[in-house]
């Protein structure tokens, strides 16, 4: 699916691969033009299988390579960098939760968190998913802008399957964000347009991610625990337990468990 990018500079391959992942969650959101009314199980399933593609995402395809690159160093031990790297990501999406306004879904308007605002509970929903993308488009750029490195050819397959997986979870992130849009009076073309809108932030993050590993390539095994501890916070602190809160906690847990595993043979098979 990917190999037209071959021949191209690993900024514009990432700013291909995340416009895939944006076209994947504008096509999850595109549902909301053929169901009528949210199925909350299906939602809760979505939103773990999300998780799981997201916590295997983070270890093979981010943390492994972080550590692998490391390792490579004669004067630090190779436990440094992927540790600063993990912990500055988890550190950032912190401190964005506490400034950009948003809220999750599931919970009501009062339950709103950041910055108070009179945003209302449609806007502030959207930005929750797109605080969520950040890490994720952050991610795919920095997998791309390492091939600009002395990797192997298999780096790239690697960076395929990362963009193939996000693309993949970024499915569900479009129906669970346009459905409750809808739900809330909300017409099936502005829950649709809000949706997909919310994935907007991925191929600018993507871009600002390959940019800054190409220009500054001893950051590269920081910056990809740093796009890993980003991703893992927001699964810790949003997708999991938005998945838990209908109550489907079984098929929840259980399509996290398959999320994992889908995106490690992904992983595995590509890279």
């Amino acid at each position: 699916m990917f190999e037209f990018l071959r021949g191209f500079n690993p900024v514009i391959q990432a700013l291909f691969a995340t416009l895939f992942t944006w076209g994947v969650t504008a096509l999850g959101a595109s549902f909301v033009f053929f169901t009528k009314e949210p199925n909350k199980k299906m939602m809760d399933m979505m939103l773990g299988f999300a998780g799981g593609v997201m916590i295997a995402a983070s270890f093979w395809s981010l943390l492994a390579p972080s550590i692998e690159l490391a390792s490579l160093s004669k004067t630090i031990p190779k436990w440094i960098p992927p540790t600063i790297g993990f912990v500055a990501g988890c550190i950032f999406i912190r401190l964005m939760d506490r400034i950009m306004p948003h809220l999750h879904l599931g919970f009501p308007i009062e339950k709103a968190e950041g910055i108070k605002t009179n945003f209302k509970k449609t806007s502030l929903l959207v930005l929750a998913i797109t605080l969520h993308n950040i890490p994720e488009g952050l991610a795919v750029g920095v997998a791309f802008g390492s091939l600009a490195s002395n990797f192997t050819d298999a780096s790239f397959a690697g960076a395929v399957a990362l963009a193939l997986g996000i693309g993949i979870q970024n499915f569900p992130e479009g129906f669970a964000i346009s459905m409750p849009l809808r739900a809330a009076g909300l017409s099936k073309f502005k829950s649709f347009n809000y949706g997909q809108l919310s994935a907007i932030v991925e191929p600018i993050a993507a871009v600002i991610g390959a940019s800054l590993v190409i220009v500054f390539q001893p950051l590269l095994p920081y910056a990809l625990a740093f796009a890993a501890g980003a991703m893992i916070y927001v699964v810790v602190e949003e997708v999991i337990p938005e998945s838990q809160l209908g109550g489907n906690t079984d098929i929840a847990t259980l399509s996290t468990l398959f999320g994992f595993v889908t995106m490690m043979i992904l992983d595995v098979a590509l890279g």
